[in-house]
């Protein structure tokens, strides 16, 4: 004798229908790949400089996603920024030209690690200050509640109406 378990012939019922559904949203799934976004007309021909332009490539920030790299963005910018590292490239430029070439074009927010210099100071600094000052904020807040003024008394009016408040709802 076969058990149905808690749920039974209602588990069975329900779930019949959803079958192909969740069969199709798992072969999705499993199957989907991410979209490569470097264009085969964007790659170089010669397999080491392009594996260098890639490589600089996973080093820039795309201006209009903010965390992808330009080699996995499909925004038109990131594109444009993939095709100049590559003209770059062929032209001859070291993968440290290429990177300075963008700095100067766009400014450290291009790269994804940006060096530690004062210019960038406010993009080192700026999570930890944020962290900081809501710290302060939170511990201030919580020492108020803790020393927190005691409530003052009812007066007497305010305790007759309490009480005509109470007595009305206790007769409902």
């Amino acid at each position: 004798m076969r058990r149905l378990g808690v749920f039974g012939p209602l588990a069975t019922h329900l779930a019949a229908p959803l079958a192909p559904t969740l069969a199709l949203g798992l072969a999705l799934m499993l199957g989907a790949r991410p979209a490569l976004a470097v264009l085969p007309s964007e790659q170089l021909a010669n397999p080491r400089l392009e594996a260098r332009a890639h490589a600089i490539g996973e080093t820039l920030r795309c201006l209009v996603c903010q965390n992808e790299t330009i080699e996995d963005s499909d925004a038109a910018l990131a594109g444009d920024l993939r095709r100049l590292v590559r003209q770059r490239v062929l032209a001859g430029d070291s993968d440290d030209q290429v990177r300075a070439y963008l700095v100067a074009r766009y400014g450290h927010w291009v790269l994804l690690k940006p060096p530690f210099e004062p210019d960038t100071l406010l993009l080192w600094l700026g999570p930890v200050g944020v962290i900081l000052i809501g710290g302060v904020g939170l511990a201030t807040l919580v020492r108020r509640r803790r020393a927190g003024e005691a409530e003052a008394p009812l007066s007497p009016d305010e305790e007759a109406a309490l009480s005509n408040v109470m007595t009305r709802r206790d007769r409902i």
